[in-house]
């Protein structure tokens, strides 16, 4: 199978190649630390962990860079506003970041570059550009100068002009030549903080935005590397002017591939830290709050339910589908457990490694249905990462382990061929769901004592839906589950019964 990948340079998908055999360089915009990070930030780091862990498995050898921007107009803003440093503050908000992403199961950064500890590549980049003769200096400021770059726009498709709109005033006023000129070093002012002034050929100041990742990006990638990713409100103006510094820098081609996934949107709006509007739910929706209220594997889920360029609409109705819809895997891992006398965590064996040991028409059927699967599974990852579709395969797959289960009758009978050819399609599955990272850790599973007054309700509760059920009162016995799951408990139907439990 060959992986495509959706290029927006090119407004194609396209066949992904490497820039050196074997070996995959990615480079993802992290976060501005300057106020705690919400949902919306989450989605790069979670997309890109399950491409790197896909881009593994297929055999590459993976870097992933994630930055930290830590030198910035809104953290200095914020920092003046709290009263703190700037450091301070950028530290305190980059180490709640990481161990936010770290619980949503995304480990695999290989470096995360701080902007104030690489100002040396920030400036010797910019002296190059100067010397090329495509930045100059105002006053203590250095412009990127549009006008001399004749690829300016191609990556957007946009004007240079449209990058900032500007009266003559404006312009004789900053220095610039063009109103699309864009900062890549901005002079320090008398009161800024002296923590985010440094030295300079042009006098002291601080890096622009952009010239930030174009630097780092390019000491631990190399002047071209694979794959540059970012949501897609970054495409322009920062990705547009990281390539034009970069290659008009080397003369090469910067990134080869550009991902940008999708907005999250909060009742049809973007998410957005520096959106006032968005002031009075913002605390509900930053990681830190999230985390403490939903399991991280279920805000991970919803994440990778949509493919990563579509827009993710984040809400509370949202939670709720994703619970019911991960809570269907967690029935299944237990009966898998509970039927095959192992725990699917910890399954290894695959179905096609048990096929030569199950002649079992029931068996074989199980093993060719999983295999068949698990194709499905891999061409919707090379289909530029679906894993919307992905997910959809691993439902099809947990369907047919269920009906396994119920005709083999694994609950009540021993039969050791069966039960071998159920933990082969169990460890496939495992397999496939940890190539976007879940089910990499048992849930944790939080029941009621089987014996006091509230397992004594539930159990009369099951009880009243069964004779429901035996009336024909569907509606009533619907009901009754429908109520159960929006109070936390989950029922699960089996040939001994319907047990009960609480995630």
């Amino acid at each position: 199978m060959t992986l495509r990948l959706y290029n927006t340079l090119s407004g194609e998908k396209e066949i992904f190649e490497s820039a050196e055999p074997g070996k995959v360089g990615i480079y993802l915009c992290g976060p501005t630390v300057y106020k705690p990070a919400h949902i919306g930030h989450a989605v790069g780091p979670v997309i890109f962990d399950v491409i790197k862990r896909y881009l593994s498995y297929k055999g590459f050898k993976v870097t992933w860079v994630v930055n930290v921007t830590d030198v910035e107009d809104k953290l200095i803003a914020a920092a003046r506003e709290a009263g703190r440093t700037v450091p301070e503050l950028a530290r305190e908000l980059e180490r709640e970041y990481v161990e936010a992403m770290a619980r949503l199961g995304v480990r695999a950064i290989d470096h995360m570059p701080r902007a104030s500890e690489h100002i040396g590549e920030i400036i010797a980049h910019i002296k190059r550009l100067m010397a090329n003769g495509v930045a100059y200096e105002a006053g203590g400021d250095v412009y990127y100068d549009v006008a001399k770059d004749a690829e300016y726009g191609k990556l957007s498709h946009r004007k240079p002009e449209e990058q900032h709109a500007g009266t003559r005033e404006g312009l004789v006023h900053s220095g610039k030549r063009n109103p699309g000129d864009f900062a890549l070093w901005k002079g320090g002012k008398s009161d800024e903080p002296a923590d985010v002034q440094y030295d300079s050929p042009w006098g002291k100041g601080r890096p622009g935005w952009h010239i930030e990742c174009s630097a780092m990006a390019m000491k631990y990638l190399g002047q071209t590397f694979d794959i540059h990713g970012g949501g897609l409100d970054l495409k322009f103006p920062h990705h547009e002017n990281e390539i034009a510094q970069a290659e008009m820098d080397t003369g090469k081609p910067f990134a080869r591939y550009w991902l940008h996934h999708g907005l999250t949107r909060f009742n049809t709006k973007k998410i957005s830290k520096s959106d006032a509007s968005f002031e009075p739910v913002m605390e509900s929706l930053q990681l830190r709050n999230l985390l403490a209220k939903h399991s991280p594997e279920l805000l991970r889920f919803l994440i990778l339910q949509s493919q990563y360029r579509s827009p993710i609409d984040f809400s509370e109705e949202a939670l709720r589908a994703a619970t019911t819809a991960i809570d269907t895997f967690y029935r299944l891992l237990e009966r898998i457990e509970r039927t095959t006398g192992v725990d699917p965590y910890t399954l290894k064996v695959l179905a096609e490694q048990v096929r030569e040991q199950n002649p079992l028409p029931a068996a074989e059927d199980l093993i060719q249905e999983t295999v068949r699967q698990q194709v499905r599974f891999l061409e919707a990852m090379d289909d530029d990462f679906n894993t919307a579709g992905a997910i959809s395969v691993l439902f099809e797959l947990a369907g047919i382990l269920n009906r396994f289960l119920d005709a083999s009758r694994l609950e009540t009978k021993e039969d050791e061929k069966l039960r071998k050819a159920g933990q082969g399609a169990a460890g496939t599955f495992m397999m496939l769901a940890r190539l976007l990272g879940l089910f990499v850790e048992k849930a944790r599973i939080e029941r009621l004592e089987s014996s006091g007054d509230a397992a004594g309700l539930l159990d009369l509760i099951i009880e009243v839906r069964k004779m429901s059920r035996e009336a024909k009162q569907f509606q009533i016995a619907d009901r009754i589950r429908d109520k159960l799951t929006e109070l936390g408990f989950t029922l699960e139907d089996g040939q001994d019964g319907t047990r009960w439990r609480r995630v």
